[in-house]
């Protein structure tokens, strides 16, 4: 958070499931993430986990019975409902969704709600015979049309031995949601195709030439976009992290391989943003079979691969188009010579040398340069940050433009 910027704080209800396991993580997440978090548990949930353990984490206490809150002229229960910048209620049991859908508050966490003026988010999590009840499904369409906002369950094996729809969805899934949910959608109508991630080129049947990249920078772009209400196509090469929730993913894997899918998703978008380690060669000849170890050394004769943003550059129409320049060495001039000769909008430039600033880590310490001769050096930051901040220049830029 910036000096002075207030920090959102997170009211989480938790209701008497099983599924109560995963709010622990969720609310070491959210603090994680730098969220104030104040959590309300219903005396069910108590019986699942102790108000000690989400103490412990939020580093606030657990609010629990309604008649223990009052302070001197203060009502303990508006304080509450007044403090939340977003509720959020998970996992949500049917009989915590039948109460709040049907105006009934008899315990602290159904008054805090029914007194909120912040946006509400329930997760459900339950039996599947239990969530395919007409009388749950009823009250799950009449709190969506109050406004509520709801995270489906996911498909899965249950606690109860079923296997189906009812699983509350992982805490990372939950706390991108909270994200989302807090985030001022300003770029609600964009269309991104975002790529992420390194490519393989493949030598023979068992070995490929690759490089470092994790998929980490393009991916925290493809989620901060989604946050801000975009939609988004993240062409992918081979990477170990989850897509993120609400993008459409394309996975590839060799250099040509992204081009097709770069080109084939290029006209439905309003903005590209490559932020993947294309490979720069392929080896001219592929060996159909393994190639065996032999007494002397081997030599590998390399092509070059298609310049991607090069091409992009020569037909983009009126697109912003953004690339990335990993660097070793003058920075800033090697980046405005990419930016000119490609044709870019805006390039993020990066000296991968630095520490914290290489491949495979969560931070990373950029500079953003654009067409205009705007150029803004950033300190060290997560990627999920940067990623902010690009989107930020992003739209200073276009209205600029």
């Amino acid at each position: 958070m910036a000096n002075g910027e207030k920090i959102p704080n997170i009211v989480l209800g938790v209701s008497g499931g099983i599924a109560c396991y995963k709010a622990v993580e969720l609310v070491r997440l959210l603090v994680k993430a730098g969220l104030r978090v104040q959590v309300i548990m219903t005396r069910g949930a108590m019986e699942f986990v102790t108000p000690l353990t989400f103490q412990t984490l939020s580093g606030n206490p657990v609010a629990s019975e309604t008649f223990n809150l009052t302070q001197e002229s203060e009502i303990g229960h508006i304080n509450l409902a007044d403090s939340a910048d977003l509720f959020v209620i998970a996992p949500a049991t049917a009989n915590i969704i039948g109460k709040i859908a049907n105006g009934i508050a008899d315990d602290l966490l159904t008054t805090v709600v029914m007194a909120t003026q912040a946006p509400v988010l329930i997760a459900p999590a339950m039996n599947i015979h239990m969530y395919d009840n007409p009388v749950l499904q009823e009250n799950l369409r009449k709190l969506r049309r109050f406004g509520y906002h709801l995270l489906e369950p996911v498909e899965g094996f249950l606690a109860c031995g079923y296997e189906g729809k009812g699983r509350l969805p992982d805490p990372e899934q939950i706390a991108e949601e909270i994200q989302r949910l807090l985030q001022k959608p300003d770029l609600v109508g964009e269309r991104f195709l975002i790529t992420a991630g390194p490519n393989r080129e493949p030598l023979d049947p068992v070995r490929y030439i690759s490089n470092r990249s994790s998929g980490k920078m393009g991916y925290a772009l493809a989620r901060a976009a989604l946050r801000r209400g975009a939609e988004v196509a993240l062409v992918s090469g081979p990477t170990a992290l989850e897509p993120p929730a609400g993008a459409r993913t394309i996975a590839v894997s060799t250099a040509a391989e992204m081009r097709d899918a770069v080109l084939k998703e290029f006209a439905a978008c309003s903005a590209v943003i490559m932020a993947a380690a294309v490979s720069d060669y392929r080896p001219l000849l592929r060996a159909e079979k393994k190639i065996k170890r032999g007494k002397g050394s081997i030599e590998i004769t390399l092509e070059p691969n298609p310049d991607i943003l090069k091409e992009l550059g020569q037909i983009k129409d009126g697109k912003i188009l953004v690339g990335f320049a990993a660097e070793t060495e003058e920075l800033s001039a090697n980046a405005a010579k990419k930016l000119r000769e490609k044709n870019l909008d805006m390039i993020i430039a990066n000296n991968v040398t630095q520490e914290g600033s290489g491949f495979d880590g969560d931070t990373n310490i950029a500079t953003i340069l654009d067409r205009s001769g705007a150029a803004k050096a950033l300190p060290l930051m997560s990627k999920d940050d940067l990623a902010e901040r690009i989107f930020d220049h992003y739209l200073a830029f276009k209205n600029q433009r």
